[in-house]
């Protein structure tokens, strides 16, 4: 995904955040990060989706990434704003995290690509 910003125009380019930086945002900022990733920001990729942990908000559980995901959707629905994800997960290990709700809009969000697991890893 870093790649793909030197060979589209400026103006396409994509802001990459790893999801457990946006659970950082939420400790430092609050829940004003889920509406500056969920509505504000055009296209985006979120890094390694599903390892972030479940974030406590005045006690109780919040699921940053799928409140986000679930904003997304909305945008991409009515103002064709594409998101991208990077996951180590599958779908089924991503509905655990998420919910069903959120894995059947993942599925009409994003088309997988995989790679096999003896791929070798091209980030070093």
């Amino acid at each position: 995904m870093v790649l793909l910003n030197y060979f589209i125009e400026h103006k396409q380019k994509h802001l990459i955040k790893s999801t457990r930086e946006i659970n950082a945002e939420i400790h430092k900022e609050g829940m004003d990060v889920i509406q500056k990733y969920a509505k504000k920001h055009k296209t985006i990729c979120f890094d390694d989706l599903g390892v972030e942990a479940t974030t406590k908000y005045y006690g109780n559980d919040c699921h940053t990434m799928a409140e986000i995901l679930l904003g997304r959707y909305e945008l991409q629905i009515h103002q064709n704003i594409k998101t991208h994800a990077t996951t180590n997960l599958n779908a089924d290990e991503l509905e655990k995290i998420y919910g069903n709700r959120v894995r059947s809009r993942l599925r009409s969000m994003f088309n997988l690509i995989t790679f096999p697991t003896g791929t070798k890893d091209k980030r070093s």
